[in-house]
C-alpha cells in the first residue's frame, strides 16, 4: 500500500508542478462527468449502502445522492461567477495603481471522509476541490467497504490518477497519507481524530477544514408549533438511526408545554429500529444508555436493543452530568430537558463546547433574535431541522470543538482555492516615491499627512 500511495503522490505532485490549472471550462465539464456518474451508478449506490448498514434507498436518494448532484449543478452554474477576478478598490495613497484578486487552485489536496454518509462527505468536498481546479486524493472510510469500492469504481471510470485518485484502507493508510505534504486537508469525522489530523497538517503547515460534531441542542420554547416541532426533531434526530453529525443531540423543552409536546413527540416517531454501523458502535450508544438510566432517565419511548438494532429512543430525567449529555451521541437517543426560562436553557448550552448546529423552534421574534444573540454555533436552523446542508449559498462548518473553515458553494470553493492578491503599477512613477528616502522635511509632512488622513 505505501508503495501504491507513493506512487499516486508523486503522478499528481508532478501534474501539479508541469501542467497549468484546468480552465474554467474544463474545471466544468469534470463536475459534469462526476454528475452524471452518480445519477447513472444510482442503484448500485443503493446497493452499496444496503449492504454496509441497511440504509433505505429512499435514505441513500435524499441524504447520499441529492446532495452530491444538487452540489455539482451549483458549482457548474456558478463557477464563472467564483473563478473571476475580481477588481478591488484602489486607496488613494496608492493612486495609479490597479489590484485585483484571482482565484487559484492550492494544488494537490486531501480529503478524508467519515463512514456516515460516505458517498455525500467523499463526493461533496470533491465537487469543492474540483470546481476550484485541484488535484484530489480521497480517502473514504473502511467501515463502509461496499461504498468505497462503488466510489472506486466511479472515479476510475472519470478520471485519470494524476487528477483524482481514491485510495481505499484502514487507519493505517490515513496516517501515511498525513505524513505527506498536501496543500490542503479537507477532514470530516470527529473532534479527536480531527486533532490527530491538525497536528499532522501542522507539521507541513498545511491548512485544514476540520468538519467535527459536537452536542447541537434544540430548544422549544412555549410559542412553538408542537405538531410541527415534533414532526420535524423526530425525522431529524431518527433519520439515518441518529448518525449524523447534524442531529439534535439533546432537547431543551419550555416546561410549560413540556407534557404536551411529549405525547406529540411519541407520535411523530415512525422509524422502525435502526442499524448502527457496527457492533463497536452499537456498543457505545448501550453504553450511553446504560449510564443514564442508571443515574435516574427514564424511557418515555423505545429503548429496546437487539445487536446491531436500536429502537429510536426518548430520555426523560436525565442527568445533566451523565455520559448522554456530555458525549456526542452519533446514535437514535434523545435526551430531553425541561427548562423554567430561557436563561436556563442558555445557560446549559454555554456550559458545553459550540455545537455544529443549534435548532430553535419558536415563533417569537424576540426569543428567535435572544437566542441567536446570545449563542455561538457553527450553523442554525429555526423551526426545521437538517435542511440547512442542503442550502448551497449558506456557510456549512463548526466552530471551535465542532470545527473549523467552511463548505458548501462558493464557501467550499473558496476553501479549496488561493485568494491571491494581485497590485499592478501600471507606469514607471507612483505617489509612494514622493516618500521614498531620504527623508527631507518636505517628505516627513507628506508621510506625516498620509498617516494621519489616508
Amino acid at each position: 500500500m505505501t508503495a501504491h500511495i507513493e506512487r499516486v503522490y508523486a503522478k499528481q505532485q508532478e501534474a501539479r508542478a508541469t501542467r497549468p490549472a484546468p480552465t474554467v471550462a474544463e474545471r466544468r465539464a469534470k463536475l459534469q462527468r462526476l454528475h452524471d456518474a452518480v445519477l447513472a451508478a444510482r442503484t448500485e449506490i443503493q446497493a452499496a449502502l444496503w449492504a454496509d448498514f441497511r440504509k433505505p434507498p429512499a435514505e441513500v436518494d435524499l441524504s447520499e445522492i441529492y446532495p452530491v448532484v444538487g452540489e455539482a449543478r451549483h458549482a457548474v452554474r456558478h463557477l464563472k461567477k467564483w473563478a473571476k477576478a475580481k477588481r478591488v478598490s484602489t486607496p488613494i495613497g496608492l493612486f495609479g495603481s490597479r489590484s485585483r484578486i484571482i482565484y487559484e487552485p492550492k494544488g494537490v489536496v486531501l480529503i478524508i471522509a467519515p463512514w456516515n454518509f460516505p458517498i455525500n462527505l467523499t463526493f461533496g468536498p470533491l465537487v469543492s476541490a474540483l470546481a476550484a481546479g485541484n488535484r484530489v486524493i480521497l480517502k473514504p472510510s473502511e467501515l463502509t467497504p461496499h461504498s468505497a469500492t462503488c466510489m472506486r469504481r466511479i472515479i476510475e471510470s472519470l478520471f485519470d490518477e494524476d487528477e483524482v485518485a481514491l485510495i481505499e484502507g484502514d487507519a493505517a493508510v490515513s496516517e501515511e497519507l498525513l505524513a505527506r505534504r498536501f496543500d490542503h486537508i479537507f477532514f470530516t469525522g470527529s473532534p479527536a481524530v480531527g486533532r490527530i489530523v491538525m497536528r499532522a497538517a501542522a507539521e507541513h503547515l498545511t491548512p485544514v477544514t476540520l468538519e467535527l460534531g459536537g452536542k447541537s441542542p434544540v430548544i422549544v420554547d412555549r410559542t412553538a408549533d408542537l405538531d410541527e416541532a415534533a414532526r420535524k426533531i423526530a425525522w431529524g434526530k431518527f433519520f439515518n438511526s441518529g448518525q449524523i453529525c447534524i442531529a439534535p443531540d439533546y432537547l431543551l423543552v419550555d416546561e410549560a408545554i413540556r407534557a404536551p409536546f411529549m405525547e406529540k413527540l411519541r407520535a411523530a416517531i415512525v422509524n422502525e429500529s435502526g442499524v448502527i454501523v457496527n457492533d463497536r458502535h452499537a456498543a457505545r450508544v448501550k453504553r450511553l444508555f446504560d449510564d443514564a438510566v442508571s443515574r435516574g432517565a427514564k424511557v418515555a419511548s423505545g429503548g429496546t436493543f437487539d445487536g446491531r438494532a436500536i429502537a429510536p429512543t426518548l430520555l426523560t430525567d436525565v442527568d445533566l452530568d451523565s455520559a448522554v449529555m456530555q458525549e456526542e451521541i452519533f446514535g437514535p437517543l434523545l435526551p430531553i430537558v425541561p427548562y423554567a426560562t430561557l436563561d436556563e436553557a442558555l445557560r446549559i448550552i454555554a456550559e458545553r463546547e459550540k455545537p455544529l448546529v443549534l435548532y430553535l423552534f419558536s415563533r417569537s421574534r424576540r426569543v428567535i433574535k435572544d437566542v441567536l444573540a446570545r449563542t455561538t454555533a457553527g450553523g442554525t436552523a429555526i423551526n426545521d431541522t437538517l435542511i440547512h446542508f442542503y442550502q448551497s449559498n449558506l456557510p456549512f462548518g463548526g466552530v471551535g470543538e465542532s470545527g473549523m473553515g467552511k463548505a458548501h458553494g462558493r464557501f467550499g470553493f473558496e476553501a479549496f482555492s488561493n485568494a491571491r492578491g494581485v497590485l499592478e503599477q501600471p507606469t514607471k512613477w507612483s505617489g509612494t516615491q514622493l516618500m521614498y528616502p531620504p527623508y527631507t522635511r518636505w517628505k516627513q509632512k507628506l508621510i506625516d499627512w498620509t498617516v494621519r488622513w489616508f
